[in-house]
């Protein structure tokens, strides 16, 4: 899976995405919550005989809510297990924010 199919399936979601941070502009203003940002982690590639055999891109998928919203975690887990890609969770109360942050890392191969 490529990052450009992984943003389209969470756009799928209905729940406005953006890669690392929405653009806030008077034009275009940042969503209110939920929404979801992605990024780029680090990569874990395979290698072997001095040489990287297959790329892996570690992904962190970070859900923001204004509260604890089991509804809007088992969307985003929902598409994560129907694309077949398994997760790792945490969560953060952003208390600057006053947001709830669930992040989930994926690999893409």
């Amino acid at each position: 899976m490529q990052q450009s199919e992984l943003a389209q399936a969470l756009e799928s979601t209905t729940i406005p995405v953006a890669y690392r941070e929405f653009k806030d502009t008077k034009k275009n203003p940042a969503p209110l919550p939920p929404f979801i940002t992605y990024q780029f982690a680090y990569g874990s590639d395979f290698v072997a005989d001095n040489q990287n055999y297959v790329d892996i891109e570690n992904f962190q998928i970070e859900l923001y809510t204004s509260k604890k919203d089991p509804g809007t975690e088992k969307l985003v887990q929902d598409k994560l297990k129907e694309l077949r890609l398994p997760y790792s969770k945490v969560e953060f109360f952003l208390e600057s924010e006053e947001l709830i942050q669930v992040i989930y890392e994926v690999q893409l191969i």
